[in-house]
């Protein structure tokens, strides 16, 4: 036998885990979500910019800020603390989906995109109803001056935001249900994931400043 033409052969590698999750660098489609995410940053960053840059025009020439007749009206009061602990909540049982997936526990996984979608649905409700109450019990909608148009304007982005985070975490639950995912393959459930978190991020960012700063 010659050389051209003896097989070669070549060192056995051993996977200690052969079900289990591998990590070979950032997935192209993480990538994709996590550049989106980047940004939806700087979306949100020009949304806060306003807010502190109307604050503090507002304070230095000797307005008050809220307006006067509204510093009573966004306090936190039961439902926005209720929808905070929820949403804060809803991202760890996101996060516990991840890890089961990782382990290739699929039912985990689905038992933890069910949670999350509930509480994220939760969230929305509470924050229509929180509107309404706003609307008809103090008459503080988005033309109650600048201060009432940069709340419903502030929030109201970020509803949208948590609408399509709840959306794509049913997106991920039926492909879940469907067994599209394993310990190997579910890049989509750590996409959804990081958004999901970012979602929570800039909800806590929101709360604290329109309901505490001021």
């Amino acid at each position: 036998m010659t050389a051209d033409t003896r097989a070669v052969a070549l060192p056995h590698v051993e996977d200690d885990d052969p079900g289990g999750h591998i990590s070979h660098g950032v997935n192209t489609a993480l990538l994709g979500m996590l550049l989106f995410i980047g940004s939806e940053v700087m979306f949100f960053a020009g949304l806060f910019g306003a807010y502190f840059n109307t604050r503090a025009t507002a304070l230095a020439l000797g307005q008050a800020w809220p307006p006067d007749g509204l510093e009573h009206v966004i306090l936190p009061t039961v439902i926005p603390v209720v929808a905070t602990v929820l949403l804060v909540l809803s991202s760890v049982t996101m996060q516990w989906g991840v890890w089961r997936i990782r382990r290739g526990d699929r039912t985990g996984m689905n038992r933890a995109l069910m949670l999350t979608l509930f509480l994220g649905i939760v969230f929305l409700c509470l924050q229509v109803y929180d509107y309404f109450e706003l609307v008809t019990h103090e008459g503080f909608g988005i033309n109650s001056g600048i201060y009432g148009s940069l709340f419903y304007t502030m929030t109201g982005f970020h509803g949208a935001h948590v609408f399509g985070g709840v959306i794509g975490i049913l997106v991920v639950l039926l492909r879940g249900l469907a067994g599209q995912f394993s310990a190997r393959h579910h890049i989509a459930v750590e996409a959804v994931s990081a958004y999901w978190h970012f979602v929570d991020i800039v909800w806590i960012g929101l709360f604290f400043t329109l309901y505490f700063l001021k």
